[in-house]
């Protein structure tokens, strides 16, 4: 399918389906969350890793080599998937349960983690297509996200669509 010209790049777009398959042509990231404990087998993740191995593997390799490389809150992995997609493993939230301190999710994180992820989009010139990260496993509210997305991609001129899943 053609990239659509159509579309307003300030804006983001929302669309039911799956993120994992993007609906438009021409490079794409997928972007989701990951926790800082090495984890990696609920939520939206078990949808990537059914249409690629290569995300888990070097996510899971990233963390267990994390005394000699960027593996903390913030840090992106772009993982190439295919000549046209990259998944990235954005570390966004502190462990993988609510406590006293509040859900793992961690704004901050996910705000330097965007920022490395528009970097990447605006230099490969590539749309990024996700769910509603952060609001699902990690606790976070949608009413947060959204305007650091805005902030970081979209009103920088970086497609962004968010599926929500049927």
């Amino acid at each position: 399918m053609a990239r659509e010209d159509t579309m307003d790049r300030t804006k983001i777009s929302y669309q039911s389906g799956d993120a994992t398959t993007p609906s438009i042509g021409g490079s794409a990231i997928i972007a989701h969350l990951c926790n800082d404990l090495g984890r990696w087998g609920k939520g939206f993740v078990v949808a990537v890793s059914a249409r690629w191995p290569e995300p888990e593997r070097a996510y899971r390799d990233w963390y267990r080599q994390r005394e000699s490389n960027d593996f903390a809150l913030g840090a992106v992995q772009f993982v190439r998937v295919s000549a046209d997609f990259h998944v990235a493993n954005m570390i966004g939230q502190h462990g993988i349960r609510s406590s006293a301190g509040g859900p793992p999710i961690r704004y901050e994180a996910v705000d330097q983690a965007l920022e490395r992820l528009a970097e990447f989009a605006a230099a490969s010139n590539a749309s990024v297509h996700m769910p509603r990260i952060g609001c699902g496993l990690a606790g976070g509210t949608w009413d947060r996200i959204e305007p650091l997305i805005h902030a970081r991609l979209s009103s920088r001129g970086v497609s962004v669509l968010v599926y929500d899943l049927d």
